[in-house]
Formats: structure tokens, C-alpha cells, sequence
């Protein structure tokens, strides 16, 4: 039995006519009759009940039909959603991110994502560099939001598009000694206790502070350790220490903290969408068009 089958006799039944169902499926009306035969011998009943002016279905015709539309149904369900699947329409997309991108650029991208693939099944996962990195290079992220440079030998395995550059600011406790001023020499923190995140889940933007610090003359003292930038927010402002962080992190002010600005002006941390190398699937791929249409990063 092949659909050929099927779209014959569902093509009968709709007509009752077999040389309008013919005109429909555009055959003639000889083959079409042959099919009709070759199924019904095959099947062992009849399905219609004809003769030189009528064409009506038999029980069997009516059970056979019905059965017929749904398979048919179902065959046009797989050929679109495998259509769909392969631009990209359908699927799942699993999105890593430091917790900065949460704030920029991520809503912006995803909602021109949403507009463009609302079908899309999107989960998130909230990562640091590193971690995202591991899970990148075993293909359980699709994409993911990191903070380049980034370690061998990753920094060869895995595409970087840039998505977002910015300064560095202080964050600092309210009515701390600095939160007044509206810039502040790095020098200024020797003495300061700091909130930072471990060096191992992002040495690239790690690296960036340190040398910064060491260009002013010393080394930062690390009083509070942790991994997303939210809770680093939260323990400058219950006092423990100033931290410096990328200056989208300010959005975060309603946390208690004050961000000034940092001098001498500094070299714009990046932002990239990482992606394994190798080809993507096509619903990272348009991920990726979107991330650089809304962001345009050059």
C-alpha cells in the first residue's frame, strides 16, 4: 500500500465521482480506477459501491477513509515540521550566560529571537566562562554568553562573535568614603578590601582586573569570593569589600551598591556569543544572526 493509495480513495470519497477525483489528482481516470482496484484487492473488501451513474462507500470505504485522512494528515505534519526543523523554526536551544549578560545584551536579543521564532523551545543556563566553555566543547550548550579571552585550547575549538563592549566601574558600598565622587582613580582602592569571583570561572576578565590593580601599584586583597555578579553586587553592599565589574553590572544599583567610574580610562571589556566550531544547528545558527543583527558589534 503506498500514499498514492490513500490520496486515491480519500480522493473517491470526497467526489463520489471517479473522473473529478481524477481531475483532482490530476491523472486520468483509467489509473485512478486501477488504483482503487489493486487497493481494494489488496485490502480484500470493497470500498466503493459503483455503477454507471452512482458512487457511494461501502462500511468498510467509510472506516478506510477516515484512516486515510488522519495517515495523510500526519504524513503533511512530518514533511512541514521537518521543513520547519530544517530552517530552524522548530527545535530547542539551550543558552548558556554569565550573569551580566542578563542585563545586556541578552533581553534585547531574545526578544528579536522570540518575534522571529516564537516556536522555538529556548532554555537557559546561568554559567561563568569556564563553566560554559566545558559544556560548549560536550555539545550540552548550544550557544553561550561568555567573557573572552578565553583558555586553550577552547580559544581554538570555539567561535567568539562580539556582542557587547563596555567599561569597567567600582562598585562600592553606600556612604562609602568614594561613592560621592563621580570618578575614581583605581590607585584609590589599594588599601580596600574586595568581593571578586575565583580566577578558575573566568581568568580572562579576572586577568583584566588584576592588571589593572598591579598597573596602579599593588595587589587586591580579596576578602569575599563569589561567582555571579548579582551576589558580588549584594556583598559590596552589605559592606564587605568594592569590587570592579563590567559597567552594565550598575544596573544593579537597586541591590544597595554605588557605581562610579573608573580612571584612567580603561580598555572596553568584551562580550561574545561563543558557538562550537564544526557547523551549528539551525536553530543556534539563527540564534547567532539575531545576536549580531541586534547587537552589531564591530
Amino acid at each position: 500500500m503506498e500514499l498514492r493509495h490513500l490520496r486515491a480513495a480519500v480522493a473517491v470519497a470526497d467526489h463520489l465521482h471517479f473522473g473529478r477525483a481524477a481531475a483532482e489528482l490530476g491523472i486520468a481516470q483509467p489509473p485512478l480506477s486501477q488504483a482503487i482496484k489493486a487497493l481494494e484487492g489488496e485490502l480484500g473488501v470493497s470500498l466503493f459501491d459503483r455503477d454507471t451513474r452512482h458512487v457511494r462507500l461501502t462500511p468498510a470505504g467509510e472506516v478506510f477513509v477516515d484512516d486515510a485522512r488522519r495517515a495523510l494528515s500526519m504524513v503533511e505534519s512530518a514533511r512541514t515540521r521537518a521543513r520547519s526543523a530544517g530552517r530552524g523554526d522548530i527545535g530547542e536551544l539551550v543558552v548558556g550566560m554569565v550573569g551580566s549578560a542578563t542585563l545586556h545584551p541578552l533581553p534585547a536579543v531574545m526578544r528579536a529571537y522570540r518575534d522571529r521564532y516564537p516556536n522555538v523551545t529556548v532554555r537557559f543556563a546561568e554559567l561563568p566562562t569556564a563553566s560554559q566553555v566545558e559544556r560548549l566543547r560536550d555539545k550540552s550548550l548550544d550557544v553561550g554568553f561568555v567573557r573572552p579571552p578565553l583558555p586553550a585550547p577552547a580559544d581554538t575549538e570555539l567561535d567568539l562573535v562580539p556582542v557587547s563592549r563596555e567599561p569597567l566601574v567600582i562598585a562600592l558600598p553606600k556612604g562609602h568614603r568614594l561613592a560621592t565622587r563621580e570618578r575614581v582613580h583605581v590607585k584609590s582602592l589599594a588599601e580596600e578590601p574586595f568581593v571578586r569571583f575565583p580566577r578558575q570561572f573566568g581568568a580572562g576578565l579576572y586577568d583584566r582586573i588584576t592588571a589593572l590593580c598591579q598597573e596602579a601599584g599593588f595587589v587586591p586583597s580579596v576578602a569575599q569570593e563569589a561567582v555571579q555578579m548579582q551576589t558580588i553586587v549584594g556583598l559590596v553592599a552589605a559592606g564587605c569589600g568594592v569590587s570592579i565589574v563590567p559597567g552594565t553590572v550598575a544596573a544593579l544599583s537597586g541591590l544597595g551598591a554605588v557605581f562610579v567610574k573608573l580612571s584612567p580610562t580603561t580598555r572596553l571589556v568584551e562580550l561574545a556569543l561563543a558557538t562550537p566550531k564544526g557547523g551549528l544547528s539551525p536553530v543556534a545558527a539563527n540564534f547567532v544572526a539575531v545576536a549580531r543583527d541586534v547587537t552589531r558589534v564591530r
